[in-house]
């Protein structure tokens, strides 16, 4: 039995995932990878994420963001390798990383505050496990920066990508498609907007249509575009088997320290946001 309040790691991993994520809508990102020469923007984005798992194709790239079309994804991968090397990329992200969080976190990189949240951060990664989860298992090889501010960063990311591998096995019981996968949390209100699906996953306004279709046939989404009460209860079994499969580096946080880490990164992603570090219509 846990530990922990219910649902104490999701709402923890929910403030923590911002702060990595936020690099990737930076101008800060899209300037270091420009002067590697990748200037497309979902090509940066394939290209930061998955520099990690080294010179991979297109295949293993679709495989582990599950929600990206092959098809675009192939158009960037493996050819921006040519471009850029995975070490490249993965010193890149790292330099728009710290531009990035000083620009939108100002002094606060230097505080007390962050290097406290920096130490729970790490100590929580300390239980994240690497079997069948690719992503997280190549983060996880990288070594820690000595910046507080970019090892925090570095634990958020291994924290997301635990995560979110966790999510995959948990999504792969579901019976949704990646198509449907996306548009049944883009109508929940805190998954990605239309338009920001049509812009970075490489669906197609059709493709995406299809996919609610598909979801009304199966009784998950009504007529009206919202989920219908079998929808909802399969999107929060799919949240509460995730926070299942992701407890490890939370239970041995424990209790205090996931509350401490909680209302840390609260206040680093609250500023963020309101330093304007994301878009104003990504969600919903």
């Amino acid at each position: 039995m846990s530990s922990l309040p219910a649902r104490a790691g999701r709402r923890c991993h929910n403030v923590a995932n911002p702060l990595h994520s936020v690099v990737y809508f930076s101008p800060d990102s899209a300037r270091e990878m420009a002067g590697l020469g990748i200037e497309n923007h979902n090509a940066v984005y394939l290209a930061a994420r998955a520099a990690a798992l080294g010179r991979v194709g297109a295949g293993t790239v679709t495989a582990t963001f599950h929600s990206f079309k092959y098809e675009m994804v192939a158009r960037h991968v493996p050819h921006v390798w040519d471009t850029a090397s995975p070490q490249q990329v993965l010193d890149a992200r790292l330099r728009a990383a710290d531009a990035t969080l000083r620009r939108l976190l100002g002094e606060a990189v230097a505080s007390k505050e962050m290097a406290e949240a920096a130490e729970l951060a790490l100590r929580a990664t300390e239980a994240c496990e690497r079997p069948v989860r690719p992503l997280y298992a190549a983060h996880a090889d990288l070594p820690v920066p000595n910046a507080p501010h970019l090892a925090l960063w570095h634990a958020a990311t291994l924290l997301r990508e635990h995560r979110g591998d966790g999510h995959l096995i948990a999504l792969s019981r579901t019976g949704l498609d990646p198509v449907e996968a996306l548009v049944s949390h883009s109508v929940t209100g805190r998954g990605m907007s239309v338009k920001w699906l049509l812009t970075t996953r490489g669906w197609s306004e059709e493709e995406l249509t299809a996919g609610r279709e598909r979801l009304v046939e199966r009784g998950l989404l009504g007529p009206d575009g919202t989920l219908t009460e079998a929808g909802i209860t399969l999107r929060e079994e799919l949240e509460d088997e995730t926070d299942v499969l992701d407890a490890a580096p939370y239970e041995h946080l424990g209790a205090a320290g996931v509350e401490r880490l909680t209302e840390l990164l609260t206040a680093f992603t609250t500023a963020i946001v309101e330093a304007g570090g994301f878009p104003a219509d990504l969600r919903g």
